[in-house]
């Protein structure tokens, strides 16, 4: 009997495929990178067939990687980008336009202009989200005005609109399964996640046909079968989820008060809420974290736009650091006597400002300052920005006597100097996992369940591992003083809009 499990986990700078065996170990990976489009300020662009080739290519790098045949698989799990979208002609595939990818900020006026009309209550009501660009929503709306003929179009059923799930799996299943999942249907601004379904009092106020869109559904389920022209054997696809649900599956945050912190790109925090729809005071987003046999779990989500990427400019911007690993050895060896900022806002500041308008600064710039305290500032960056989550997550949602636990992963949680300063600055313990590819796990575990090859939610909830905790070590005082300068670097980086 088949016994592996195949994850593809679309990224937005890359692409990865993963097998994992029986006992949920990898065996077998495959890495691509592709294009980031910037066609003018604040926008940013995907190709989705070079995605799309990426995907083929990494799962036939994984697979041959493995030692093993497509026939030895027994489930493909699917994690992707959120609120990325795509939009393609239903009878030949093709894509209308580039992907308009969730830090995309084309959007902001027409986002603007609905809360003018003081359109965005009804949308969080119904959502979970608030009217930013970041969601899929409006960036749909944006297209269809744009390409002439697209919206009668869609309305004759004649164009698809997905998230890049739906993309992949209308592709890797030959055009046969038009389907998503709870998760990423939760972050489009059009689905209503108490009622879990395509809302359609938004979809006309966003004037996006109904025709369009895909089927909903749980996060674990038959999503359809590979083409086999593509791997040469019909491989079933069982289970799909965005990349932080994936993340937070992957983590085993099951019970209510479990909290994950995925550092990639971006940084983005949930905590499991139950079966209770917590409507945050404090700007947060409602989100569904997961949806297993029609019951649907709730979360509170925090989301930073850029975290891992921060890192990257310094070494593709600023070509101060040849790899992201040598931030860490800066940072360590930086002059503690400064006190250097940087608010990292590329592309806006996410939760719990939301300020779409504001725009990347640093503070506290010596003659002195160098490369090292500018990799201390970005690293230090992602860990307030977790902070003022963290913060908003816990005036929002009473513990009720569950014990908030913290579990981080993504790529660069693999730097010591950086967790320990989160520990710090949080002034809270930080379990790192023994797995760090939780997202793909995540995916593998959703497909693998239901193929009957891996344990159920509790049997994956007893092998999750902790490889190292983290333990606060800063003075009170030092962090005071820290945190009181972030807050006011913050202040003077916000927008006057």
């Amino acid at each position: 009997m088949a016994g592996y499990v195949l994850a593809i986990d679309q990224g937005t700078t890359s692409t990865r495929a993963i097998v994992f065996d029986r006992a949920m170990k990898s065996v077998g990976t495959g890495q691509e990178e592709f294009r980031q489009i910037y066609p003018q300020s604040g926008w940013v662009e995907h190709d989705p067939e070079e995605i799309w080739q990426s995907v083929l290519t990494v799962i036939k790098a994984a697979i041959q990687d493995a030692g093993i045949k497509p026939t030895d698989i027994a489930a493909i799990g699917i994690t992707n980008q959120r609120e990325t979208v795509v939009v393609w002609d239903r009878l030949t595939g093709e894509p209308i336009h580039n992907a308009i990818v969730w830090q995309d900020r084309r959007t902001a006026r027409l986002c603007d202009a609905l809360k003018i009309k003081g359109l965005e209550a009804k949308f969080t009501k119904k959502t979970g989200l608030l009217l930013d660009p970041y969601f899929s929503g409006t960036k749909l709306s944006w297209l269809l005005n744009k390409i002439k003929g697209t919206r009668a179009r869609a309305a004759r059923g004649e164009i698809c609109f997905g998230t890049i799930d739906t993309f992949l799996l209308w592709r890797l299943t030959g055009g046969k399964s038009f389907l998503t999942d709870a998760t990423n249907a939760s972050r489009t601004l059009i689905y209503n996640i108490a009622d879990n379904k395509w809302d359609e009092e938004l979809l006309k106020i966003l004037d996006i046909p109904a025709e369009m869109l895909p089927e909903v559904r749980d996060c674990a389920s038959d999503f359809g079968v590979t083409d086999p022209s593509l791997f040469g054997a019909e491989i079933p696809i069982l289970g799909i989820a965005g990349d932080q649900h994936a993340a937070t599956i992957g983590q085993a945050c099951f019970q209510p008060g479990m909290l994950k912190s995925t550092y990639g790109t971006g940084c983005f925090a949930l905590l499991n809420t139950g079966e209770e729809i917590v409507r945050s005071k404090n700007r947060l987003l409602t989100t569904i974290a997961y949806r297993l046999d029609g019951k649907t779990t709730y979360a509170l989500e925090g989301s930073i736009f850029i975290a891992g990427a921060a890192v990257q400019w310094l070494r593709d911007g600023l070509k101060i650091i040849k790899s992201a690993a040598d931030t860490a050895e800066l940072a360590a060896n930086a002059d503690p006597s400064q006190h250097v900022y940087l608010v990292p806002a590329f592309t806006g500041l996410g939760a719990p400002w939301w300020d779409p308008d504001a725009r990347g600064a640093i503070f506290g710039l010596t003659r002195n300052s160098g490369p090292a305290e500018l990799a201390r500032a970005a690293l230090e960056s992602v860990c307030y920005q977790t902070r003022d989550l963290l913060d908003a997550m816990h005036k929002d949602w009473k513990s009720d006597g569950h014990e908030t636990v913290l579990r981080v992963d993504g790529g660069m949680v693999a730097s010591d100097w950086t967790m320990q300063a989160l520990a710090d600055i949080l002034d809270a313990p930080v379990d790192r996992p023994k797995i760090l590819e939780t997202t793909a796990l995540g995916a593998a575990w959703l497909a693998g369940s239901r193929a009957g090859v891996w344990p159920d939610m509790d049997g994956f909830s007893k092998s999750w591992a902790l490889e190292h905790k983290f333990t606060p070590a800063m003075d009170e005082k030092t962090r005071k003083a820290k945190v009181k300068g972030w807050n006011e670097a913050v202040k003077r980086t916000l927008s006057e809009r």
